[in-house]
């Protein structure tokens, strides 16, 4: 990667601003950065960290890239993910502070800027702490060695007679003799290099002479440090994407297709005629309507005339997808796990258990449609995105445009939600488009309709557990294959706009990928398969029906079925859910999560769904377990179950929760209670309904979400602290465990399977009316 000019020079304007000054200390000479342009001042002179005015670029090999010290002594931490609600900021500036031996309010995070950061693949697969942080760590232990050794110098002592607390350095015999790293560095360039791994994105690396610390040496990492994001949202004096303004701007609708598959015949851009300032734009299949006033943009949209070409059936419909998917051809099968015998117990098995789960497809469902604004120039662009990978916007937007990604800058701004690849990246690649076509700078703002209806869906899946048990009851012999639409169909980013919806209708041919996910668990079984399916995608181009990924993708979708296929196993061999799952595991992490979150929860020891059961409210407990990327989970769901209105309402959950080192408490389990939510509303609400031409949930009524009645009473973390293990992730990996875990309870609790996701009331008094 080699980083532009312009970047470097966004990084000085930034530096600028934030009070860089030039400072004196005897024996050592301090200049700022200087405007664009300018010579070197000509008081700088050669240090042992390089020349005081010189212009490292943003690259990955500059220490600069990652840290600035202020004259006010503020640490500045340039991170290149973004902290999507997952107190993932608050984090960052622990490991800073604590690297650095400064105080956790020194340390501000700015994130999500491609002029003032690198690439670190945006937030992704719950990386945040477990690849994100990496180079920050490393570069704030280099920084404070090399400040040290600078203060060495100044004070005329060998590095091991200092010692640094809250950013001032002092001599340990005598501590009266001191200098502060405001003084040492403040407002210059380190002007370092540090060796880079060459990878850009999550596994983006640095390696320091310097040794970071030892967890037992840290005295913030392990705190509960509060998030500094939260008052700023609850009193609305945060900014927002939607609250971005350029000077000049216009407000613009894109018009989508009136069904899936349509093409434009004609347009009739005198039936907006009367509306003031409205400019109509089309690009064959693409179509927008702008305006200076954003009202005026929303009446145009609703009154242009478009006229398409006729309706086709393209779809199945909702009703009819788990069919489609069950009889598509697969395009492409991958076993993730396969051992033993996968032939031979079946043929003698005493029982051979064969059951498959639905899941639906899913949106996204944002609080707000996506925004964006962008700002097209000549010869440069600037992007304000809500986007989670604003760097790989950059890259879209600078490859639809033709123009070098070192000439667009892309800035994060928070957005209505952040849950995977949502709407957000077609937002901001349709404003660039539109904003280069007309010359000024132009806000996208999709509606309601827009944000459920065509932002890209978690793909839906069918999900097949084949067990054999032998004459004593025991697994012999275990399959799960999960079988669905490519979670990628969409990639992960919007680098390249043949994925997105403006790149698609002008043409542009899509580049549709082939992924899926099977269930990530430990189990022991001695003949084990866990397979992938993939099927083709519903429509080629330009579909509301497109796949991608959705926060923890297809953890939430195959644990659903591969953990309520444990437990009917278990019910099947007259075991406890519990007792099954531990002997069938043997790595003591594993079984230690288990047991944690069973113990917590009081769990009861008996077979599920044996319970006599009376009355009009049933109430059940379920457990479910996972692992992701070396996070694990277990979590145990107690429900109750009004068989007459068919309510299911999950009252408290307990959550045992391993992933490593924790870096703050606090926001562990604010993340924790943020997957619980969002799983619990996949479970019980949420699903696309679609006809054979459109998507029918457009909205609140038609696409619910869970709502505060129906929020869980409790919900019980119990957090494992490893410090001897690297952190592993929080983002995601409990909210694999809720769906399953709440079905399984619905068992105990009724007697009755649930193999179906949403348990929406009507589904459920169909299925207890089955019964």
């Amino acid at each position: 990667m080699h980083p532009s000019e312009d970047n470097a020079r966004s990084r000085r304007e930034f530096l600028k601003a934030s009070g860089a000054l030039i400072i004196a200390l005897p024996g050592l000479a301090h200049a700022a950065p200087e405007a664009d342009g300018a010579a070197p001042s000509s008081g700088t002179v050669a240090t042992a960290a390089g020349t005081a005015g010189a212009r490292p670029p943003l690259a990955p090999n500059e220490l600069d890239s990652w840290l600035a010290v202020l004259p006010d002594g503020t640490v500045n931490a340039f991170f290149g993910k973004i902290d999507s609600g997952h107190s993932l900021e608050v984090a960052i500036a622990q490991i800073v502070a604590d690297e650095l031996d400064v105080s956790v309010e020194k340390v501000r995070v700015f994130s999500g800027d491609t002029g003032t950061s690198c690439n670190q693949g945006g937030a992704s697969g719950s990386l945040g702490i477990n690849r994100g942080a990496r180079p920050l760590r490393h570069a704030a232990a280099e920084a404070r060695r090399l400040l040290v050794a600078r203060a060495a110098q100044a004070l005329a002592v060998p590095a091991e007679g200092l010692q640094v607390q809250d950013g001032l350095v002092f001599v340990k015999a005598e501590p009266g003799r001191q200098v502060s790293y405001a003084e040492l560095i403040g407002g210059q360039y380190f002007n370092s290099r540090v060796e880079w791994n060459k990878q850009v994105g999550n596994f983006m690396d640095i390696q320091v002479a310097a040794k970071p610390k030892a967890p037992a040496d840290y005295k913030i990492v392990g705190q509960s440090v509060r998030r500094r994001d939260v008052a700023d949202k609850v009193y609305g004096t945060a900014t927002f994407v939607t609250d971005i303004v350029r000077p000049g701007m216009l407000h613009a609708r894109v018009i989508r297709p009136a069904h899936a598959g349509a093409q434009i015949l004609e347009v009739d851009e005198a039936s907006v005629a009367a509306i003031p300032g409205v400019e109509v734009v089309r690009d064959r299949n693409f179509l927008a309507v702008l305006a200076p006033r954003e009202w005026d943009a929303v009446r145009a949209a609703e009154t242009l005339k478009v006229r398409w070409t006729p309706p086709q059936d393209v779809f199945p419909g909702s009703d009819g997808l788990h069919e489609y998917i069950r009889h598509a051809p697969v395009v492409r099968r991958q076993e993730a796990t396969r051992r033993g015998d996968l032939e031979g117990p079946f043929k003698t098995a005493r029982r051979v258990i064969e059951l498959e789960y639905e899941w639906p497809l899913q949106s996204h469902a944002s609080m707000g449609p996506a925004c964006a604004v962008a700002d097209v120039q000549a010869d440069s662009a600037t992007v304000w995105t809500g986007s989670q990978k604003p760097h790989y916007v950059r890259d879209g937007v600078a490859s639809l445009l033709n123009m070098p990604a070192e000439k667009v800058r892309s800035i994060w701004v928070t957005g209505p939600g952040s849950y995977g690849r949502n709407d957000a990246g077609d937002a901001a690649l349709a404003a660039a488009w539109l904003s280069q076509r007309v010359g000024k700078p132009v806000r996208v703002q999709g509606m309601r309709a827009d944000g459920t209806g065509w932002d890209p869906k978690g793909a839906a899946l069918v999900i097949r557990g084949r067990a054999a048990l032998d004459a004593q009851n025991r697994v012999s012999a275990y399959e799960v294959v999960c079988r669905g639409l490519s979670r990628v169909n969409i990639t992960t980013n919007e680098a390249d706009p043949r994925d997105s919806l403006v790149g698609m209708a002008i043409g542009l041919p899509p580049k549709p990928e082939l992924g899926l996910n099977t269930p990530s668990e430990d189990y022991t079984f001695q003949n084990k398969l866990l397979a992938m399916e993939v099927v083709p995608p519903l429509l080629e181009s330009s579909s509301p029906l497109r796949t991608a990924h959705l926060r923890d993708p297809l953890g939430p979708e195959t644990h659903f079925g591969s953990e309520q296929f444990i437990d009917e196993l278990a019910v099947a061999a007259g075991e406890d859910a519990v007792v099954f799952r531990l002997r069938h595991l043997n790595d003591p992490r594993h079984i230690a999560v288990i047991r944690a979150a069973a113990e917590r929860a009081g769990w009861q020891t008996r077979v599920s769904g044996s319970r006599p059961r009376h009355g009009e409210v049933l109430g059940g407990r379920g457990i479910a377990y996972a692992n992701r990327g070396g996070t694990l989970v277990a979590t145990v769901a107690e429900v109750e179950v009004n068989v007459r209105t068919g309510r299911v309402w999950a009252r408290k959950f307990t959550v045992a929760h391993d992933c490593g080192l924790i870096i703050n408490p606090m926001g562990v389990r604010y993340t924790i209670e943020g997957n619980v939510t969002q799983g619990l509303s996949r479970t019980l609400f949420e699903e696309v309904k679609f006809d054979a031409r459109n998507v029918l949930s457009t909205d609140w009524v038609s696409y619910p979400i869970l709502e505060i009645e129906d929020a869980p009473e409790q919900i019980d973390c119990v957090l494992i602290n490893r410090p001897e293990i690297e952190p592993t992730g929080a983002g995601e990996p409990s909210i694999r465990t809720i769906p399953a875990a709440v079905a399984n309870a619905f068992f105990d609790a009724t007697g009755v399977r649930m193999r179906r996701v949403p348990l929406t009331p009507e589904r459920v008094r169909q299925a207890l009316e089955r019964a």
